[in-house]
Protein backbone atom coordinates (compact mmCIF):
# COMPACT_ATOMS: atom_id res chain seq x y z
CA UNK A 1 0.00 0.00 0.00
CA UNK A 2 1.34 3.30 -1.05
CA UNK A 3 2.50 6.59 1.20
CA UNK A 4 -0.33 8.30 -0.29
CA UNK A 5 -3.07 5.57 1.08
CA UNK A 6 -1.70 7.10 4.53
CA UNK A 7 -1.99 10.07 4.50
CA UNK A 8 -5.68 10.17 3.36
CA UNK A 9 -8.17 11.62 5.38
CA UNK A 10 -12.11 11.44 5.37
CA UNK A 11 -14.64 13.76 7.12
CA UNK A 12 -17.85 11.31 7.87
CA UNK A 13 -20.84 13.14 9.26
CA UNK A 14 -23.06 10.89 10.68
CA UNK A 15 -26.12 10.83 13.29
CA UNK A 16 -26.07 9.20 16.65
CA UNK A 17 -23.68 6.81 17.94
CA UNK A 18 -23.55 2.77 17.77
CA UNK A 19 -24.68 0.70 19.93
CA UNK A 20 -25.85 3.33 21.74
CA UNK A 21 -28.31 4.02 19.15
CA UNK A 22 -29.13 0.48 17.55
CA UNK A 23 -31.05 2.04 14.18
CA UNK A 24 -29.38 0.86 10.59
CA UNK A 25 -28.07 4.33 9.47
CA UNK A 26 -25.98 4.38 13.09
CA UNK A 27 -24.67 1.04 12.23
CA UNK A 28 -23.73 1.51 9.07
CA UNK A 29 -21.83 4.74 10.03
CA UNK A 30 -20.11 3.10 12.20
CA UNK A 31 -19.35 -0.08 10.62
CA UNK A 32 -17.92 2.01 7.72
CA UNK A 33 -15.73 4.45 9.34
CA UNK A 34 -14.08 1.38 10.93
CA UNK A 35 -13.84 -0.68 7.96
CA UNK A 36 -11.99 2.58 6.52
CA UNK A 37 -9.75 2.83 8.96
CA UNK A 38 -8.62 -1.46 8.51
CA UNK A 39 -7.74 0.06 4.96
CA UNK A 40 -5.33 2.88 6.59
CA UNK A 41 -7.43 5.69 5.99
CA UNK A 42 -7.79 8.74 8.71
CA UNK A 43 -10.90 9.34 9.61
CA UNK A 44 -12.70 12.16 11.68
CA UNK A 45 -16.45 11.24 12.59
CA UNK A 46 -19.11 13.72 13.53
CA UNK A 47 -21.92 12.98 15.39
CA UNK A 48 -24.31 13.43 17.70
CA UNK A 49 -23.75 12.05 21.68
CA UNK A 50 -20.36 10.48 20.81
CA UNK A 51 -18.48 9.02 23.53
CA UNK A 52 -15.62 10.78 24.97
CA UNK A 53 -13.24 7.89 24.94
CA UNK A 54 -11.59 6.76 21.84
CA UNK A 55 -12.66 2.68 20.34
CA UNK A 56 -9.53 0.61 20.07
CA UNK A 57 -9.32 2.12 16.33
CA UNK A 58 -7.46 5.36 16.01
CA UNK A 59 -10.85 7.17 15.43
CA UNK A 60 -11.33 10.97 15.30
CA UNK A 61 -14.58 11.59 17.28
CA UNK A 62 -15.77 15.57 17.27
CA UNK A 63 -19.14 15.69 19.40
CA UNK A 64 -21.63 18.09 17.09
CA UNK A 65 -24.19 18.21 20.70
CA UNK A 66 -25.68 16.21 23.41
CA UNK A 67 -28.39 13.98 22.01
CA UNK A 68 -30.49 14.87 25.23
CA UNK A 69 -30.85 19.06 23.88
CA UNK A 70 -33.48 20.03 21.72
CA UNK A 71 -33.49 20.28 17.86
CA UNK A 72 -32.29 24.03 17.90
CA UNK A 73 -29.62 23.47 20.28
CA UNK A 74 -28.58 20.61 18.35
CA UNK A 75 -28.24 22.47 15.26
CA UNK A 76 -26.36 25.75 16.98
CA UNK A 77 -24.31 23.91 18.52
CA UNK A 78 -23.21 21.82 15.67
CA UNK A 79 -22.93 25.07 13.94
CA UNK A 80 -20.17 26.50 16.59
CA UNK A 81 -18.29 22.80 16.21
CA UNK A 82 -18.62 22.95 12.33
CA UNK A 83 -16.93 26.87 12.59
CA UNK A 84 -14.41 25.70 14.77
CA UNK A 85 -13.15 23.28 11.81
CA UNK A 86 -11.36 19.89 11.49
CA UNK A 87 -9.18 18.47 12.73
CA UNK A 88 -7.26 17.86 9.86
CA UNK A 89 -8.21 18.90 6.26
CA UNK A 90 -10.04 16.52 4.43
CA UNK A 91 -9.34 14.75 1.24
CA UNK A 92 -13.68 14.19 0.69
CA UNK A 93 -16.28 14.47 2.93
CA UNK A 94 -19.21 12.02 3.47
CA UNK A 95 -22.39 13.04 4.86
CA UNK A 96 -25.50 10.29 5.63
CA UNK A 97 -27.71 12.73 7.45
CA UNK A 98 -29.59 15.92 5.90
CA UNK A 99 -30.17 17.34 9.27
CA UNK A 100 -26.63 17.77 10.32
CA UNK A 101 -25.21 18.11 6.63
CA UNK A 102 -27.26 21.55 6.96
CA UNK A 103 -25.26 23.48 9.86
CA UNK A 104 -21.92 22.23 7.72
CA UNK A 105 -22.77 23.87 4.38
CA UNK A 106 -21.22 27.73 5.10
CA UNK A 107 -18.32 25.84 6.69
CA UNK A 108 -17.39 23.73 3.61
CA UNK A 109 -14.11 23.66 2.24
CA UNK A 110 -13.81 24.14 -0.80
CA UNK A 111 -12.18 21.53 -3.72
CA UNK A 112 -13.43 18.88 -1.22
CA UNK A 113 -15.63 16.15 -3.07
CA UNK A 114 -18.50 16.07 -0.92
CA UNK A 115 -21.06 12.86 -0.95
CA UNK A 116 -23.90 12.10 0.41
CA UNK A 117 -25.22 8.12 1.70
CA UNK A 118 -28.91 8.79 0.75
CA UNK A 119 -29.75 6.39 3.77
CA UNK A 120 -33.25 7.46 2.94
CA UNK A 121 -36.24 10.38 2.24
CA UNK A 122 -36.73 11.43 5.85
CA UNK A 123 -39.55 13.97 4.83
CA UNK A 124 -41.08 10.98 3.10
CA UNK A 125 -40.79 8.77 6.62
CA UNK A 126 -42.35 11.66 8.60
CA UNK A 127 -44.86 11.45 6.87
CA UNK A 128 -45.37 7.49 6.74
CA UNK A 129 -45.71 8.07 9.97
CA UNK A 130 -48.10 10.82 10.72
CA UNK A 131 -45.95 13.77 11.38
CA UNK A 132 -47.46 17.10 11.02
CA UNK A 133 -47.27 18.88 7.60
CA UNK A 134 -45.01 21.67 9.05
CA UNK A 135 -42.67 18.99 10.23
CA UNK A 136 -42.70 17.27 6.60
CA UNK A 137 -41.99 20.43 4.72
CA UNK A 138 -39.48 21.29 7.37
CA UNK A 139 -37.53 17.89 6.67
CA UNK A 140 -38.34 17.75 2.95
CA UNK A 141 -36.46 21.83 2.97
CA UNK A 142 -33.68 20.55 4.83
CA UNK A 143 -32.81 17.81 2.91
CA UNK A 144 -33.30 19.19 -0.74
CA UNK A 145 -31.19 22.35 0.64
CA UNK A 146 -28.37 19.96 1.55
CA UNK A 147 -28.67 17.89 -1.65
CA UNK A 148 -28.48 20.40 -3.76
CA UNK A 149 -24.66 21.66 -2.49
CA UNK A 150 -23.33 17.78 -2.75
CA UNK A 151 -21.39 16.88 -5.49
CA UNK A 152 -22.47 13.03 -5.54
CA UNK A 153 -24.53 10.23 -4.00
CA UNK A 154 -24.20 6.51 -2.76
CA UNK A 155 -27.35 5.00 -2.34
CA UNK A 156 -27.80 0.98 -1.14
CA UNK A 157 -29.91 -0.44 -3.56
CA UNK A 158 -31.10 0.83 -6.84
CA UNK A 159 -35.13 1.04 -5.48
CA UNK A 160 -33.68 4.48 -3.23
CA UNK A 161 -31.73 5.34 -6.62
CA UNK A 162 -34.76 6.09 -7.88
CA UNK A 163 -36.52 7.79 -5.02
CA UNK A 164 -33.68 10.05 -4.84
CA UNK A 165 -33.77 11.19 -8.47
CA UNK A 166 -37.58 11.36 -8.72
CA UNK A 167 -37.79 12.84 -5.31
CA UNK A 168 -34.64 14.97 -5.27
CA UNK A 169 -34.42 15.74 -8.71
CA UNK A 170 -30.83 14.32 -8.48
CA UNK A 171 -28.57 13.12 -11.82
CA UNK A 172 -28.67 9.34 -12.14
CA UNK A 173 -25.16 10.73 -13.37
CA UNK A 174 -24.10 11.68 -9.90
CA UNK A 175 -25.95 8.45 -8.20
CA UNK A 176 -23.78 5.41 -7.71
CA UNK A 177 -25.19 2.12 -5.96
CA UNK A 178 -23.38 0.36 -3.08
CA UNK A 179 -24.72 -2.29 -1.37
CA UNK A 180 -24.44 -2.06 2.81
CA UNK A 181 -22.10 -4.50 4.38
CA UNK A 182 -21.87 -7.06 7.37
CA UNK A 183 -19.52 -7.72 9.78
CA UNK A 184 -19.07 -11.60 9.25
CA UNK A 185 -16.83 -11.94 12.11
CA UNK A 186 -19.65 -10.47 14.69
CA UNK A 187 -22.88 -12.52 12.67
CA UNK A 188 -21.28 -15.95 12.05
CA UNK A 189 -22.89 -19.46 12.24
CA UNK A 190 -21.44 -20.71 15.54
CA UNK A 191 -23.61 -21.67 17.85
CA UNK A 192 -26.38 -24.77 16.60
CA UNK A 193 -29.47 -23.92 16.39
CA UNK A 194 -30.15 -25.78 19.76
CA UNK A 195 -27.15 -24.19 21.53
CA UNK A 196 -28.87 -20.58 20.61
CA UNK A 197 -32.45 -21.38 21.89
CA UNK A 198 -30.64 -22.34 25.19
CA UNK A 199 -28.93 -19.44 25.56
CA UNK A 200 -31.93 -16.95 24.82
CA UNK A 201 -34.17 -19.75 26.51
CA UNK A 202 -36.13 -20.42 24.15
CA UNK A 203 -38.40 -23.31 23.08
CA UNK A 204 -36.26 -26.11 21.61
CA UNK A 205 -39.01 -27.50 19.22
CA UNK A 206 -40.96 -24.51 18.09
CA UNK A 207 -40.58 -23.30 14.41
CA UNK A 208 -39.29 -19.49 15.34
CA UNK A 209 -39.87 -16.45 13.29
CA UNK A 210 -37.49 -13.41 14.33
CA UNK A 211 -38.04 -9.96 13.40
CA UNK A 212 -35.65 -6.78 14.43
CA UNK A 213 -37.48 -3.74 13.51
CA UNK A 214 -38.31 -0.41 14.93
CA UNK A 215 -41.97 -0.89 16.47
CA UNK A 216 -43.44 1.83 13.50
CA UNK A 217 -45.98 1.58 10.72
CA UNK A 218 -43.87 1.36 8.07
CA UNK A 219 -41.82 -1.91 9.24
CA UNK A 220 -45.26 -3.56 8.79
CA UNK A 221 -45.56 -5.88 12.01
CA UNK A 222 -49.82 -5.31 12.27
CA UNK A 223 -49.50 -7.31 9.17
CA UNK A 224 -47.32 -9.78 10.56
CA UNK A 225 -49.22 -10.75 13.34
CA UNK A 226 -52.29 -11.03 11.15
CA UNK A 227 -50.65 -13.31 9.19
CA UNK A 228 -49.32 -15.67 12.25
CA UNK A 229 -53.03 -15.71 13.63
CA UNK A 230 -53.80 -17.43 9.67
CA UNK A 231 -50.67 -19.78 9.80
CA UNK A 232 -51.12 -20.58 13.68
CA UNK A 233 -54.69 -22.61 12.59
CA UNK A 234 -52.72 -25.05 10.68
CA UNK A 235 -49.50 -24.77 12.13
CA UNK A 236 -50.16 -24.28 15.95
CA UNK A 237 -46.42 -24.36 17.11
CA UNK A 238 -45.35 -21.26 15.02
CA UNK A 239 -44.09 -18.78 17.40
CA UNK A 240 -42.52 -15.03 16.55
CA UNK A 241 -39.90 -13.26 18.42
CA UNK A 242 -40.13 -9.43 18.09
CA UNK A 243 -36.74 -7.38 18.72
CA UNK A 244 -36.92 -3.57 19.34
CA UNK A 245 -38.65 -0.85 20.56
CA UNK A 246 -40.88 1.90 19.44
CA UNK A 247 -43.98 3.98 19.41
CA UNK A 248 -46.16 1.41 18.69
CA UNK A 249 -45.82 -1.33 21.36
CA UNK A 250 -48.78 -0.74 22.90
CA UNK A 251 -50.93 -1.06 20.29
CA UNK A 252 -49.22 -4.19 18.71
CA UNK A 253 -49.66 -5.81 22.49
CA UNK A 254 -53.33 -5.36 22.27
CA UNK A 255 -53.49 -6.56 18.46
CA UNK A 256 -51.58 -9.41 19.70
CA UNK A 257 -54.41 -10.24 22.59
CA UNK A 258 -57.38 -9.77 20.13
CA UNK A 259 -55.67 -12.37 17.68
CA UNK A 260 -55.20 -14.14 20.52
CA UNK A 261 -51.74 -14.74 19.92
CA UNK A 262 -49.63 -14.53 23.53
CA UNK A 263 -48.53 -18.40 23.27
CA UNK A 264 -47.19 -17.29 19.60
CA UNK A 265 -45.57 -13.75 20.02
CA UNK A 266 -43.23 -12.48 22.45
CA UNK A 267 -41.96 -8.84 22.48
CA UNK A 268 -38.34 -8.73 23.87
CA UNK A 269 -37.83 -5.24 24.01
CA UNK A 270 -34.29 -3.54 23.00
CA UNK A 271 -31.93 -6.80 22.44
CA UNK A 272 -28.39 -5.92 23.16
CA UNK A 273 -26.11 -6.06 19.99
CA UNK A 274 -23.90 -9.42 21.29
CA UNK A 275 -27.87 -11.45 21.38
CA UNK A 276 -28.56 -10.59 18.03
CA UNK A 277 -26.08 -13.13 16.20
CA UNK A 278 -27.23 -15.44 18.58
CA UNK A 279 -30.99 -14.40 18.04
CA UNK A 280 -30.90 -14.84 14.41
CA UNK A 281 -29.05 -18.09 14.92
CA UNK A 282 -31.85 -19.55 17.23
CA UNK A 283 -34.47 -18.98 14.53
CA UNK A 284 -35.63 -20.56 11.31
CA UNK A 285 -36.25 -17.72 10.09
CA UNK A 286 -35.75 -14.10 9.84
CA UNK A 287 -39.16 -12.05 8.04
CA UNK A 288 -39.20 -8.47 6.91
CA UNK A 289 -42.65 -7.24 6.80
CA UNK A 290 -41.72 -3.89 5.22
CA UNK A 291 -44.51 -1.93 3.85
CA UNK A 292 -42.46 0.66 2.78
CA UNK A 293 -39.39 2.99 2.19
CA UNK A 294 -37.09 0.01 3.26
CA UNK A 295 -33.61 1.63 1.12
CA UNK A 296 -31.76 -1.91 1.65
CA UNK A 297 -32.93 -4.24 4.56
CA UNK A 298 -29.54 -4.47 6.96
CA UNK A 299 -31.23 -7.55 8.65
CA UNK A 300 -31.42 -9.42 5.86
CA UNK A 301 -27.66 -9.73 5.33
CA UNK A 302 -26.98 -9.94 8.98
CA UNK A 303 -29.61 -12.89 9.51
CA UNK A 304 -27.82 -14.34 6.14
CA UNK A 305 -24.45 -14.49 7.54
CA UNK A 306 -25.39 -16.23 10.43
CA UNK A 307 -26.68 -18.68 8.38
CA UNK A 308 -30.61 -18.09 8.73
CA UNK A 309 -32.72 -17.84 5.80
CA UNK A 310 -34.66 -14.67 5.40
CA UNK A 311 -38.23 -13.98 4.40
CA UNK A 312 -39.21 -10.41 3.01
CA UNK A 313 -42.18 -8.43 1.32
CA UNK A 314 -41.16 -6.73 -2.17
CA UNK A 315 -40.82 -3.91 -0.78
CA UNK A 316 -37.75 -0.97 -1.40
CA UNK A 317 -34.12 -2.35 -1.75
CA UNK A 318 -35.02 -6.09 -0.26
CA UNK A 319 -35.69 -8.06 -3.74
CA UNK A 320 -32.62 -6.60 -4.57
CA UNK A 321 -30.50 -7.92 -1.48
CA UNK A 322 -32.33 -11.83 -1.94
CA UNK A 323 -33.26 -12.02 -5.57
CA UNK A 324 -30.46 -13.33 -6.79
CA UNK A 325 -30.23 -15.91 -4.21
CA UNK A 326 -33.61 -17.03 -2.85
CA UNK A 327 -36.38 -15.41 -4.86
CA UNK A 328 -38.83 -17.57 -3.78
CA UNK A 329 -38.51 -16.15 -0.14
CA UNK A 330 -40.02 -12.78 -1.50
CA UNK A 331 -43.67 -12.32 -0.92
CA UNK A 332 -45.87 -11.60 -3.55
CA UNK A 333 -47.54 -8.60 -2.59
CA UNK A 334 -47.05 -6.71 1.22
CA UNK A 335 -50.02 -8.14 2.84
CA UNK A 336 -50.59 -9.95 5.62
CA UNK A 337 -52.57 -12.48 3.13
CA UNK A 338 -49.06 -13.24 0.93
CA UNK A 339 -47.01 -13.00 3.73
CA UNK A 340 -49.60 -16.04 5.51
CA UNK A 341 -49.44 -18.00 2.15
CA UNK A 342 -45.52 -17.88 1.91
CA UNK A 343 -44.89 -19.38 5.36
CA UNK A 344 -47.57 -21.74 4.95
CA UNK A 345 -46.01 -23.00 2.06
CA UNK A 346 -42.39 -23.34 3.61
CA UNK A 347 -43.91 -24.94 6.64
CA UNK A 348 -45.63 -27.25 4.13
CA UNK A 349 -42.54 -28.08 2.06
CA UNK A 350 -43.97 -26.76 -0.83
CA UNK A 351 -40.96 -24.07 -0.86
CA UNK A 352 -37.28 -25.48 0.47
CA UNK A 353 -35.06 -23.02 2.71
CA UNK A 354 -31.63 -22.56 1.86
CA UNK A 355 -29.18 -24.81 3.32
CA UNK A 356 -27.49 -22.50 6.74
CA UNK A 357 -23.89 -22.92 4.74
CA UNK A 358 -25.10 -21.69 1.32
CA UNK A 359 -26.76 -18.25 3.41
CA UNK A 360 -23.98 -17.77 4.97
CA UNK A 361 -21.50 -18.08 1.87
CA UNK A 362 -23.82 -15.91 -0.02
CA UNK A 363 -23.48 -12.76 2.74
CA UNK A 364 -19.77 -13.14 2.69
CA UNK A 365 -19.13 -13.55 -1.32
CA UNK A 366 -21.68 -10.34 -1.58
CA UNK A 367 -21.89 -8.13 1.36
CA UNK A 368 -18.51 -8.17 3.52
CA UNK A 369 -17.64 -4.89 4.87
CA UNK A 370 -14.09 -5.30 4.18
CA UNK A 371 -15.09 -5.45 0.20
CA UNK A 372 -17.87 -2.75 0.39
CA UNK A 373 -15.63 -0.49 2.28
CA UNK A 374 -13.13 -0.53 -0.44
CA UNK A 375 -15.60 0.43 -2.79
CA UNK A 376 -16.96 3.08 -0.97
CA UNK A 377 -13.44 4.57 -0.31
CA UNK A 378 -12.68 4.50 -3.93
CA UNK A 379 -15.96 6.34 -4.61
CA UNK A 380 -15.58 9.19 -1.99
CA UNK A 381 -12.01 10.00 -3.19
CA UNK A 382 -13.03 9.80 -7.12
Amino acid sequence: MNSSIHSTQITVVGNYWFPKNPGGLDRYVYELVHNLIKLQTNVELFGIGLPTSRSKFPLQLTNLAESEASLLKRLWSANQVFNSGFQSQPDAINLHFALYGLPLLPHLPKDVPVTCTFHGPWAQESDREGSNKLSILFKKLIEQTVYQRCDRFIVLSKAFGEILHREYHISWEQIHVIPGGVDIQHFQPNLTRQQAREKLEWSPDRFILFTPRRLVHRMGLDKLLLAVAQVKQTYPDIWLAIAGRGPLRDDLEHQTKELELQNHVQFLGFLPDEDLPIAYQAADLTIMPSQSLEGFGLVLVESLACGTPVVCTPVGGMPEVIGDFSPHLITQTSGANSIAHALTDILSGQITLPTRTACSDYAKQRFDWTAIAQQVRQFLLA
